[in-house]
């Protein structure tokens, strides 16, 4: 019987604006810095855990429960605020907002 269960992150929405990095905290821990169309897969223990992203503008959080054996698959996206490609321009970066879900 499988004692550990396994947890994916990917950034590979068509909706992500593909700037910049998400950073990937699992329990306070760094687990990766991910560009977009990239992902990242870890064995984990089963039980109750922390999902953080950060796109450097924004930060999400999410608590999620993990059975023995399971995969659990999580999509994170980067999103343009309102004025980003306007600021951009000027700047030469803007606000973007980051989710993340269960898929």
């Amino acid at each position: 019987m499988d004692e550990t269960a396994q947890i994916t992150v990917s950034r590979t929405s068509p909706d992500d604006v593909k700037q910049r990095q998400i950073l990937v905290d699992l329990d306070d821990q760094r687990i990766a810095y991910l560009l977009y169309g990239k992902s990242v897969t870890r064995s984990i223990a089963p039980g109750h855990h922390t999902l953080r992203v950060d796109n450097t503008w924004n930060k999400k959080r999410l608590e999620f429960d993990v059975a023995a054996g399971e995969h659990a698959r999580f999509q994170t996206v980067s999103r343009p605020g309102r004025f980003l490609w306007f600021l951009a321009a000027v700047f030469g970066a803007g606000v973007s907002y980051v989710s993340v879900e269960r898929e």
